[in-house]
């Protein structure tokens, strides 16, 4: 992959750590972080994280029992916990990165995805040329994000996301407090899926989105060649 280290990303996380009634935490997918932060830190590019609350952002405890290469690497890595301990407040984050990253966690269904500072980022970002992406549950976060036509940003362009049968497998179904593949479809978009826990990732011009943890580092991949793509050849907006 080309050097981009003249890229900023800015990786957006949950703040929310209640899991519904259940007493249980939730937060973030540690897979989901660490696995895109790998890919874009390696191709030279300026990671920043934000969240809603700023500071420590809560991971899912789940997810830390689930470890791998990439989260080993990232816990390891004095930096990436530094800034994963001081989060940027997505209210104050001025709009001058030239991707953005949305990291799945059911924490994104209850917060992200009601959170008007981050649609309001988003949609000016993906207005001013930028990417948006988001893995898993984190397009969760697009619900309320506009297209420069005033349309919802996911109508009629192909999205993945976790999925109704995921949801359902993972018998959360009935905790989360909307089915989100059922959400996208309703905000218009062509919605699509692969096979229940792989990779599968969709782009769909400068809207890059992944279904579930295992798709995090490929959906990071192509957020990088549309960065790569559009340093070679400025993309015409909208």
């Amino acid at each position: 992959m080309e050097a981009l280290a003249a890229v900023k990303v800015l990786l957006i996380v949950t703040s929310h750590s209640q899991f519904g009634n259940t007493g249980e935490k939730t937060g973030f997918w540690l897979e989901e972080l660490a696995a895109p932060y790998e890919q874009f830190t390696k191709a030279g590019a300026q990671v920043d994280i934000a969240s809603p609350l700023g500071g420590k952002a809560p991971v899912d405890p789940r997810s830390e029992k689930e470890q791998t290469e990439d989260t080993r690497a990232f816990l390891a890595d004095a930096e990436a916990t530094k800034k994963l301990a001081n989060t940027k407040v997505l209210a104050q984050v001025k709009d001058t990165y030239d991707a953005y990253f949305v990291v799945g966690g059911h924490g994104v269904m209850w917060d992200l995805a009601q959170h008007v500072p981050t649609h309001q980022l988003l949609s000016a970002g993906y207005a001013r040329g930028a990417v948006v992406a988001a893995v898993c549950h984190g397009p969760a976060a697009l619900v309320g994000v506009k297209g420069p036509d005033g349309k919802p940003l996911v109508a009629g362009k192909r999205v993945a996301a976790f999925s109704n049968a995921e949801e359902q497998a993972a018998k959360f179904d009935a905790i989360v407090p909307f089915p989100l593949e059922t959400r996208m479809r309703e905000l218009g978009a062509r919605y699509e899926s692969g096979p229940l826990w792989k990779s599968f990732t969709v782009r769909d011009g400068r809207l890059v989105t992944g279904q579930n943890p295992a798709s995090s580092a490929a959906t990071a991949q192509e957020v990088l060649k549309v960065l790569a793509e559009k340093k070679q050849a400025p993309a015409p907006k909208g």
